[in-house]
């Protein structure tokens, strides 16, 4: 997976695990990240461009179609003060509570946190609705 769709995906599962900030990877700011998520340019994030299929790609690392605590914990690195585990940001998604995440649980995720986030329904996002979720779960 090149660099780009990496990044790309880390910036998407910022916005679905809500605290994922990782200071070498993700933007800290909201319109940094809308910038790298905004691949085409047009000032808007579609829902093709916020695509949970790159954030499962990007983070299971062992290919077994399974994302657990421990694959996301890599990604995150060291768990900070303050800051949610990866079992506790897993278990948002969790629709099965098995611990761990399919493709489907993430894509659920990622949707509903889209929805959340398009405040006008137009089907994508300005950078006034993407920072006005920045942060929060």
């Amino acid at each position: 997976m090149n660099v780009l769709v990496f990044r790309t995906a880390l910036l998407i599962a910022g916005f679905v695990f809500a605290d994922l900030c990782v200071a070498q990877i993700l933007p800290a700011t909201a319109s940094d990240r809308f910038e790298q998520l905004d691949r085409n340019s047009d000032g808007a994030v579609s829902k093709d461009e916020y695509d949970s299929d790159l954030v499962f790609d990007a983070l299971d690392a062992d290919n077994n179609e399974r994302v657990t605590a421990t694959e996301l914990q890599d990604q995150l690195g060291p768990q900070r003060d303050g800051e949610l585990s990866a079992a506790d940001r897993i278990r948002t998604a969790d629709l099965n509570t098995d611990g761990e995440l399919t493709a489907e649980e993430l894509g659920k995720s990622v949707q509903n946190r889209f929805a959340a986030l398009d405040a006008n329904q137009d089907g994508s996002l300005d950078l006034g609705e993407l920072t006005s979720g920045f942060g929060r779960p």
